[in-house]
C-alpha cells in the first residue's frame, strides 16, 4: 500500500542518516589517528607514518635514520594512538549507557564517582606507597589501587540500591556524594606529599595517554571492546528504560536488574581504562550529547556513534595536547577546556526532544 511504502521509505532515510553519521565519525577518527602518529616532538609525515607501520608488520628491517623513525612511530606514537581510540570509545559508550539507563543527562563515569575513586587509589599508592594488593609495587601498585578504588563508588550504589529502593536520580546523587568524599580525601593527601609525588598525582588526576605502551594498551583495547559489545547487545533494553519503571516491567524487562548490569559493566570498563590513563573528564559526558543532536536517543545507533565520536574527540584533543607548549599538556586539560564551554552551550541550546 502507498502508506506502507512511505513509512518504509522514511524508515530507510532514518537509518541512512544515522549510518552516515557513524561512518563520518569513524572517518574523522581515522584522520586524527594518522595525525596522532605524525605529531609530537619528533615529526613524521602523515602518509609516511602508515608506511612505517606497514613495513614493520611486513618485517622490513629499517636502517639508519629510518630505524629511528620506526622506533618513534611503532614504540611511542602507535600505542598512544591506539590508547586514544580505546579510551575515547570506552568512555563515550559508558557515558551514553549511563545517561540512557539512568535517564539523566549528567550521568557519566566522572559524576558517579568512578574516576574520583581511581584518583584516590593512585594518590594513596604514589604518596604513601601503600598497595592494596600485597607484593605489588611501583607503577603496578598505582594501577592496581586505581582499579580497586574506582570500584568502590559502584559498590556503594549497588549496596544502597539493594537495601533501599532508589530512583535513578538517587543513584546519581549517591555517586556525586562519593565523588566529593574521594576528591576531598585526595586533596588532603596531597597536602602531605613531597614535590615529586605531588607533581605525579597532579598529572594523574588530570589524565594523560602519554604513558601508553605495548605492555598496557592491550588491556584498554579489551576493556573498551567488551564495553561496546555488551552495551550494543543491551541497546533495546536501554531504550525501554526511557519509560517509567512500571511500564518497563509490563514489557517483560526488569529495569532495576538492567540498570545494575549497566552500572557494573560501566564500572569495570571505566576502572580498567582510567587505571592506566588517569582521570580524563568530559569525554563520557560530551560525546553522547553531541551524538544525540544528530541522531537522537535510539541506543542501537547511539552506542556505536558515541564510541566513534568519543574516539575522535580524545584523539583530536591529544593532538592539540601534544603540540601545546614545549612539553605538551595532559590530554585531560584539553578535554576540560573544550568540554566545559561546549557542554554549557549544549545545555542552553539542546532541545528536550533529544532525550525522547
Amino acid at each position: 500500500m502507498p502508506g506502507n511504502e512511505k513509512m518504509i521509505s522514511e524508515y530507510k532515510r532514518y537509518r541512512h542518516k544515522k549510518v552516515i553519521f557513524i561512518a563520518a565519525c569513524i572517518a574523522l577518527s581515522v584522520v586524527c589517528f594518522g595525525l596522532e602518529l605524525s605529531m609530537g616532538k619528533f615529526r613524521v609525515g602523515f602518509i609516511e607514518s602508515f608506511r612505517i607501520i606497514s613495513d614493520h608488520i611486513k618485517g622490513v628491517v629499517p636502517t639508519g635514520f629510518d630505524a629511528v623513525k620506526d622506533m618513534v612511530v611503532w614504540d611511542m606514537y602507535l600505542p598512544r594512538a591506539i590508547a586514544g581510540v580505546a579510551v575515547g570509545a570506552g568512555l563515550g559508550v559508558c557515558g551514553a549507557a549511563m545517561q540512557s539507563s539512568l535517564r539523566n543527562p549528567l550521568a557519566d563515569p566522572y559524576t558517579t564517582g568512578i574516576s574520583s575513586g581511581a584518583s584516590l587509589g593512585a594518590a594513596v599508592a604514589i604518596i604513601s606507597g601503600i598497595s592494596i594488593i600485597p607484593f605489588v609495587s611501583g607503577e603496578y601498585a598505582i594501577i592496581a589501587n586505581a582499579f580497586l578504588f574506582s570500584l568502590i563508588p559502584a559498590a556503594v550504589i549497588v549496596i544502597v540500591s539493594a537495601v533501599r529502593r532508589t530512583s535513578p536520580t538517587s543513584m546519581i546523587l549517591i555517586g556525586v556524594a562519593v565523588m566529593y568524599i574521594f576528591s576531598a580525601t585526595t586533596s588532603l593527601l596531597m597536602l602531605y606529599a613531597d614535590p615529586d609525588s605531588l607533581s605525579q598525582v597532579y598529572i594523574w588526576s588530570v589524565g594523560s595517554i602519554g604513558s601508553a605502551r605495548w605492555g598496557n594498551v592491550a588491556y584498554m583495547v579489551v576493556a573498551a571492546a567488551i564495553g561496546v559489545t555488551i552495551f550494543t547487545l543491551f541497546a533495546r533494553r536501554m531504550n525501554l528504560l526511557s519509560l517509567k519503571d512500571e511500564s518497563v516491567t509490563s514489557l517483560g524487562v526488569d529495569s532495576k536488574r538492567t540498570r545494575m548490569i549497566v552500572l557494573l559493566v560501566v564500572s569495570l570498563t571505566t576502572a580498567t581504562l582510567v587505571s592506566f590513563t588517569g582521570t580524563i573528564g568530559f569525554v563520557g559526558l560530551i560525546a553522547p550529547h553531541m551524538v544525540r543532536i544528530f541522531i537522537g536517543s535510539d541506543n542501537r545507533y547511539l552506542i556505536p556513534a558515541s564510541a566513534a565520536f568519543g574516539a575522535f574527540m580524545l584523539l583530536a584533543a591529544d593532538c592539540v595536547a601534544k603540540v601545546t607548549g614545549p612539553a605538551g599538556l595532559p590530554v585531560g586539560v584539553i578535554t576540560a577546556l573544550i568540554g566545559g564551554p561546549l557542554f554549557l552551550l549544549l545545555v542552553v541550546r539542546q532541545k528536550r526532544s533529544a532525550w525522547g
